[in-house]
């Protein structure tokens, strides 16, 4: 979720994979049985926030630089932009922003868009085994939805390694995109690959996972895997970054370097509509 222009990642992609968009997939999870030893099931009212025990709410536009990738999201703690929605779900929600509310951006005076960033950050994190995220994407121009994690490891950015499970960008609904950050590879030269979708990934809820094993992480949506990578994969000197703990996020961007503006076709509210996340295998929760 840092700064990447659409063209030049789809190029890095379309180099690595040789143009076909989809990579080996590798061999099955080796995380297939695993426990569960944490699990994210959404009960609850309609309106209430997801519970503070688990997870972080950021928040702001302007202090964060536009969130690395020059966003027009104003990032808030409302239960607008993030709560449960009373039938098991929790809902993350870009948004128009109210007439008047006058929130600092980056890009420019004021944003235009509210929206929700989630993370699980110093409260639960994967160590080795498989992350599940089964939800339903919101598609359209200038969106950006994303579920990612971040290392622990104390390093800044892109040192601290960085696993995007899934990216669906502005004006390609039906594709997904995984991508790995680290020290030399990082913003458009994240390595990753993508594979598509039946239909808008707005229509129908979907399982992403990712599966992450000592020096091997593999990608899938719905059971299929569809991108592995191991170290031999990365540019010199194939710097690793990934065998540490790392954290969940969610969010809705919108706008930035790689999706473009919003326009009139955009959807308001633009909603992530996540059924559950699981971790299965070692980690602290």
């Amino acid at each position: 979720m840092k700064r990447r222009t659409r063209l030049a990642l789809v190029l890095a992609l379309s180099g690595l994979l040789g143009g076909c968009g989809t990579a080996p997939a590798g061999p099955p999870s080796s995380s297939a049985d695993e426990e569960v030893f944490w699990r994210a099931e959404f009960e609850g009212a309609a309106g209430v926030r997801p519970t503070e025990r688990f997870w972080n709410t950021e928040t702001g536009n302007l202090d964060a630089e536009g969130w690395g990738n020059n966003e027009l999201q104003y990032y808030t703690d409302d239960v607008a932009n993030s709560a449960l929605d009373g039938a098991g779900h929790l809902a993350i929600s870009a948004r128009t922003a109210p007439a008047g509310s006058e929130l600092p951006c980056y890009t420019e005076e004021f944003c235009d868009w509210t929206s929700a960033r989630l993370t699980t950050e110093g409260k639960v994190s994967l160590t080795r085994g498989r992350v599940e995220i089964r939800a339903k994407i919101p598609t359209g121009t200038g969106l950006l939805p994303a579920i990612w994690m971040l290392g622990e490891n104390g390093a800044e950015w892109p040192a601290q390694g960085e696993i995007d499970i899934c990216e669906v960008v502005g004006g390609e609904p039906q594709t997904v995109y995984g991508t790995a950050h680290g020290p030399t590879y990082f913003n458009e030269n994240g390595t990753g690959g993508s594979t598509d979708l039946p239909a808008d990934a707005s229509k129908a809820f979907h399982t992403y996972a990712l599966d992450k094993q000592p020096r091997r992480i593999t990608w899938s949506v719905d059971g299929e895997p569809y991108f592995t990578l191991t170290p031999s994969e990365l540019p010199a000197p194939r710097d690793w970054v990934f065998e540490q703990d790392m954290h969940l996020l969610l969010n809705v961007a919108v706008g930035g370097d790689w999706p473009g503006p919003p326009d009139a076709s955009t959807p308001s509210p633009a909603t992530m509509t996540v059924d559950y996340v699981r971790f299965y295998g070692e980690g602290r929760a």
